[in-house]
């Protein structure tokens, strides 16, 4: 039996050396790998001004305090997301107005949010869900008709890219996560790309608690001022020592992820009661964050049987995500849901199994994966 778990952060032994590095110097925070890791990101991205920031969650409610959301004000959000899409919008007071998702892709239909539009809303958050890329062009075209905002949450989307353009520079600002389990890891931590010298300046500031002069920029030790309320929001160095080595292997790890997604869909395409997620198209190049299989017909009530028994064989499984958004438990009682109002996001969070394609998976475990999927659907048919 072999273990295949559904993530793994890729650490070598150049991101332990320059943690040491850190170690063994005086600065931990406010220091030259932070900005250095956001210079590499932009490179990477494309991005014309990254902000380093201490989780994804941290960037989007940023952006929403920089744009002054608050009381009384919407923010059009997908159903199907994690919770951290719709809590930086209640962390600010404002209500987010949920939006069912396509059946194909597992993203906001664009048609909902043009009907979700009010007088308050103030912005549109758009998720690239499990890291294939979202229509913008007609996200923007709503935007731009009503005057709105656009959030590009790419928490699972380091490397898609909408018409060549990289997540997260079509809307106002992108935010990534660097969690353990995502393309790149800082252990913990985040970072906002924007095209908007204003928004990153102002986000730069908010991070670290408002101050209006950072370490570099004091004459005197110690001496700056405070003109607006900030937040404990930075990146530190020990963080950004580690991304400043993984974004060196982003490639390569995109390579792989590829090349694993690509292995498995070849090798399922035949199997009875399951579907796929749309994955790519001429606008579109997904970032490959996890395959996952939406299960029909016989295996409709089988979910948990397959996912017992592909655990039982080592393999590791994931549910993206276990409920949409507004049937948490939090968002059900605070704004009322019935259950019903989001078909889409529901069948997706009730029916599929998401499997690991990660670059700490090599052929051999790509063959196991697949033959005991294909027996474990077999098995669960009859």
């Amino acid at each position: 039996m072999r273990n295949i778990p559904f993530g793994k952060p890729m650490i070598g032994a150049e991101e332990r050396q320059s943690v040491l590095e850190v170690l063994n110097g005086t600065t931990l925070v406010h220091g030259p790998r932070v900005t250095r890791f956001e210079a590499s990101f932009s490179e990477f991205s494309g991005a014309p001004h990254s902000v380093a920031v201490s989780s994804c969650t941290a960037g989007l409610h940023l952006f929403y305090l920089a744009i002054g959301v608050g009381a009384g004000d919407e923010v059009i959000v997908p159903a199907q997301t994690h919770v951290a899409t719709a809590h930086a919008i209640e962390f600010c007071g404002a209500k987010p107005v949920f939006v069912d998702v396509l059946n194909h892709t597992g993203n906001i239909d664009p048609a909902g949010v043009e009907a979700a539009v009010t007088e308050r809303t103030r912005a549109i958050s758009v998720v690239h869900f499990l890291g294939v890329p979202v229509d913008m062009d007609l996200i923007l075209s709503i935007a731009d008709t009503h005057g709105l905002l656009v959030v590009e949450d790419c928490a699972l989307a380091i490397g898609a890219r909408y018409k060549n353009l990289h997540v997260g520079l079509h809307g106002d600002v992108g935010c990534f996560s660097f969690y353990p389990v995502k393309h790149i890891t800082t252990a913990e931590g985040g970072i906002v790309i924007t095209r908007d010298q204003d928004f990153a300046e102002k986000i730069a500031t908010l991070r670290a608690f408002g101050v209006n002069r950072h370490h570099g920029e004091r004459k005197i030790a110690g001496d700056y001022d405070v003109p607006l309320l900030g937040y404990n929001y930075r990146m530190n160095e020990i963080e950004a020592a580690i991304g400043l080595e993984q974004i060196k292997k982003l490639p390569e790890f995109l390579k792989l992820r590829k090349q694993n997604f690509t292995y498995l869909e070849q090798k399922l395409v035949d199997c009875r009661n399951i579907s796929f997620f749309t994955n790519e198209n001429e606008k579109c190049q997904s970032s490959y964050y996890c395959f996952s299989i939406l299960l029909e017909g016989k295996l409709l009530n089988k979910r948990e049987e397959i996912i017992q028994f592909l655990n039982n064989k080592g393999i590791g499984t994931s549910i993206y995500y276990p409920k949409a958004v507004p049937m948490m438990k939090y968002y059900k009682k605070k704004y009322g849901y019935s259950g019903e109002e989001f078909p889409n996001a529901s069948r997706i969070s009730e029916q599929t199994i998401s499997l690991p394609v990660g670059p700490h998976l090599n052929l051999e475990d790509m063959q196991y994966m697949a033959n005991h999927v294909t027996q474990a659907l077999k098995i669960a048919e009859n």
